[in-house]
């Protein structure tokens, strides 16, 4: 009996499908991300496969999305939200995110995306801190619709799957510089 049991947890394991290990058990819970001073990447960022038509996730920035970049030149530079990357391919390549930066002395959120490795990002809108703000990224054939706190942007989508198929994506910061201070941002998806 005792060489059975070693083997059950392989047996269940080995029942699972690929969802099965990768699902979000953390629906409907904030999750703290945070980017170190001088870092990029946030601590939470983790390879999580995805196929999905839409992603929908309420953001709350806190005092941290406040910042100076070293170079006054770097200030427009658009942070990474969170996203997914799309066509089976690495970001860079296809993928659709909702960027972040702190400009003109408010935060503001834009759409961000690459088609065959070519970047377009547009305005969405300015939100004020410490406020729950809900999100979403819909693929819709040939276009991402990007809502940002009841505003809408469209960008175009060249991916060539019925939905997007590739990998999460996290908060990120840069651009060019790595973030000046420790950033704190939360998430709730829904």
């Amino acid at each position: 009996m005792k060489r059975f049991l070693w083997f059950l947890p392989l047996l269940l394991l080995a029942a699972c499908t690929k969802e099965d290990l990768f699902k979000n058990d953390l629906k409907g819970v904030w999750v703290s991300y945070t980017i170190q001073k001088g870092a990029q990447s946030s601590d939470q960022a983790k390879t999580q496969p995805v196929t999905l038509d839409s992603l929908r996730f309420i953001v709350q920035f806190d005092n941290s999305a406040r910042y100076t970049t070293v170079s006054p030149s770097n200030q427009s530079d658009i942070n990474k939200l969170y996203g997914f990357s799309d066509n089976n391919k690495q970001h860079h390549e296809f993928s659709a995110r909702i960027g972040w930066r702190w400009f003109n002395n408010q935060l503001e959120l834009l759409g961000y995306n690459y088609n065959n490795s070519v970047n377009d990002w547009r305005f969405i809108t300015a939100v004020p801190l410490n406020t729950e703000i809900p999100c979403s990224i819909k693929v819709s054939g040939n276009q991402y619709i990007i809502n940002v706190n009841g505003v809408t942007v469209s960008m175009p989508r060249a991916a060539t799957t019925a939905k997007a198929e590739g990998y999460k994506l996290f908060p990120f910061f840069g651009g060019t510089e790595n973030a000046p201070q420790l950033i704190t941002i939360k998430i709730k998806e829904l």
